[in-house]
C-alpha cells in the first residue's frame, strides 16, 4: 500500500557496478559463481522488435538456458510478425489499412494488448494512445532521414484521428476495427513489454528462476542470483551513455523508462523527441524522463509513456493511486519525484541539467 501521496527525498547516491547499455541498465551481483550451486550466468543478444534483446540466466545447465533463450527469441519474432507496423502482413497493418471498414480479424495476442492499451488509455486521461500512430507520417526522429518540424496545420488535421476510444474490439468474435477512415495503430509503447512478459513465462517454464531479459528500456528480473535481488541503474536524462543517476533493488518485477534522449533532434534550441503528446501531436515538454516498477512489463512499458506525457504532478498522482506500480520521473525542471512506495528502495543523485 502507498504510505504517501507523494515523496521527494534526497538520499546520498552510491558507487556501484558498471552499467549495461540502453536506457536502464541491470547490475549483476559481483560474484558469477553461486557458492550453493554452481550456477553461472548464461548470456545471449539478439535484434527484436528495433531494439537489442540481452537474455541471461543464473543456472547449472547452460544447454537447457540456451534452449529456453531460443523460445524466447522465437516468441519475440512471432509477435513482432502480429503486431509490427514494418512486417507485411501483420495483423496491425491490416487493421490500418480497413480503417473505417469493417471488423479485422487479429490474433488473441493483439486483443490482449488492444484492451490493455484502451484500460491505460482511461487511466492517463487519453495520454497513452495507440492510434497515435496517425501522427507517425509527419514526424521523424530517425538519424538517417530529413529530421523536420512538421507543418502545424497538417498536424491539426490529423488530431481527430487520435482517438483510442474510437479502437474498437470484438474479443468473443477475435476481431477489431478502427471506426474513422484513416485512422492507424501503433503498438511500440506497449508491445515489448506484452513481448517481455511472454519471455519471462517461458524461461519459468523450463525451470530457470534468477533471469534477466532487457529489450530496449524495458527490462525485467526474475529471482535473486547469489541470494541477493537485483541492482538496477537508471539512465541519467541528460547524461553521457551508461550514466546513471539512480539505483534501485529488484526481485521478479519489472522496470521500464521512457524518455526524451533516445531519439530526439533540436530545431531553433528545442528538442524534439519522439514521444508525442496525442492532444497536442508533438512532442511531450513536461518530462525529461518517467520510469514505472512493477509486476507486469506490459504495464510498465504502457504507464512510463502516458506518465511521461501526463509529467511529474499529474503522473505521480496516477502512480499513488495505481496498485503495485511504483515510479521516478524526472521533470522538464530536473526536479525528482520518487513514489512513496519506492522511496525506501531507491538512492538517488539530481541528474545532469542541460537542454
Amino acid at each position: 500500500m502507498k504510505s504517501a501521496p507523494l515523496a521527494r527525498s534526497r538520499p546520498a547516491f552510491p558507487a556501484f557496478a558498471a552499467l549495461l547499455a540502453g536506457t536502464l541498465a541491470a547490475c549483476a551481483p559481483p560474484d558469477t559463481t553461486s557458492p550453493d550451486r554452481g550456477a553461472r550466468p548464461v548470456t545471449e543478444t539478439r535484434m527484436a522488435m528495433g531494439s537489442e534483446l540481452r537474455l541471461t540466466a543464473w543456472t547449472t545447465d547452460e544447454a537447457a538456458a540456451r534452449a529456453a533463450f531460443k523460445e524466447v527469441f522465437d516468441e519475440f519474432d512471432r509477435l513482432e510478425n502480429l503486431m509490427s507496423v514494418w512486417r507485411e502482413g501483420s495483423d496491425v497493418l491490416r487493421l490500418n489499412a480497413a480503417a473505417g471498414g469493417d471488423p479485422v480479424a487479429v490474433s488473441p495476442e493483439v486483443i490482449d494488448v488492444l484492451t490493455l492499451a484502451r484500460q491505460i488509455g482511461e487511466w492517463t486521461g487519453g495520454k497513452f494512445d495507440v492510434s497515435f500512430g496517425a501522427l507517425s507520417g509527419l514526424w521523424r526522429f530517425d538519424h538517417d532521414q530529413d529530421n523536420r518540424v512538421p507543418d502545424a496545420d497538417a498536424v491539426r488535421a490529423r488530431l481527430p484521428l487520435v482517438a483510442y476510444e474510437h479502437v474498437e474490439l470484438y474479443a468473443r468474435a477475435g476481431t477489431a476495427r478502427l471506426a474513422r477512415p484513416g485512422m492507424s495503430v501503433h503498438l511500440g509503447g506497449i508491445g515489448k513489454g506484452y513481448a517481455v512478459d511472454r519471455g519471462a513465462a517461458r524461461l519459468r517454464a523450463h525451470g530457470l528462476t534468477d533471469f534477466l531479459i532487457q529489450s530496449g528500456g524495458d527490462l525485467y528480473v526474475g529471482g535473486r542470483p547469489e541470494g541477493r535481488p537485483w541492482r538496477l541503474g537508471i539512465q541519467d536524462p541528460r547524461g553521457p551513455a551508461n550514466q546513471s543517476f539512480a539505483v534501485l533493488e529488484l526481485s521478479d518485477g519489472t522496470l521500464s523508462t521512457s524518455g526524451d534522449y533516445e531519439r530526439f533532434f533540436f530545431h531553433e534550441g528545442r528538442r524534439y523527441h519522439h514521444i508525442l503528446d496525442p492532444d497536442r501531436g508533438e512532442p511531450a515538454t513536461a518530462s525529461r524522463s518517467a520510469t514505472i516498477v512493477s509486476n507486469q512489463a506490459v504495464l510498465a512499458d504502457a504507464l512510463s509513456t502516458g506518465v511521461f506525457i501526463l509529467g511529474p504532478e499529474r503522473g505521480m498522482a496516477l502512480i499513488e493511486r495505481l496498485p503495485d506500480v511504483e515510479g521516478i520521473i524526472v521533470g522538464a525542471d530536473n526536479e525528482v519525484l520518487v513514489s512513496s512506495g519506492l522511496a525506501p528502495h531507491v538512492t538517488w543523485r539530481t541528474p545532469t541539467d542541460a537542454p
